[in-house]
């Protein structure tokens, strides 16, 4: 195990990795959170849902409240930012609003953006937590990609598919792109 690298104010960044529900998300994450302990680097993964579970608990899934929930978030990955760690957030975060505010806040040159794309109906399919189903059945109201909007990002640092790359392969495509981005050495 390497000793915690000190890593000063200007090498930390923000990966915010986006998609919709199933995508893959918070897989990929937690194998670049793995990679980057790996490397001794001070990281913190911010999962979008158990931010929800705790600090967004009081939030609905109405547009407004997901707005709220994804200010928040960027919030505290600004804050955990500033204190000097690498952070990952990976969120829902539907609205491209939302994340380039996020960015704004962050700063440009170290916000890093994913887009897990993945089809809807490959993340349907695996829908692991039966969410998907609830949507479709009327269950569950204002779930992102059946009946609330998802804004895909229009220029990412990295898009990853994971139907079609392994969650291992589309980790190594983000941490290739920090190395390239000289975020991270090799």
């Amino acid at each position: 195990m390497h000793a915690l690298v000190a890593v000063t104010h200007a090498q930390t960044f923000v990966v915010w990795f986006t998609g919709i529900s199933g995508a893959g998300k918070s897989t990929i994450a937690s194998i670049v959170e793995e990679q980057l302990r790996v490397r001794g680097l001070p990281v913190h993964n911010l999962d979008g849902d158990s931010l929800r579970l705790g600090l967004n608990r009081d939030l609905s899934f109405t547009d407004a409240d997901r707005r709220e929930n994804i200010r928040r978030v960027g919030e505290l990955a600004r804050l955990f930012n500033n204190a000097g760690m690498i952070v990952l957030v990976a969120a829902i975060s539907p609205f491209r609003e939302g994340r380039d505010v996020a960015r704004q806040r962050i700063g440009a040159a170290r916000f890093v953006e994913v887009y897990v794309d993945t089809p809807l109906e490959v993340a349907e399919q695996r829908d692991p937590k039966g969410l998907y189903r609830k949507a479709r059945s009327g269950q569950l109201q204002h779930f992102t990609g059946i009946d609330s909007p998802y804004e895909a990002p229009l220029r990412p640092e990295v898009r990853v598919d994971s139907s079609q790359l392994s969650a291992r392969d589309a980790g190594d495509e983000v941490l290739r792109t920090l190395v390239a981005l000289k975020l991270i050495g090799e």
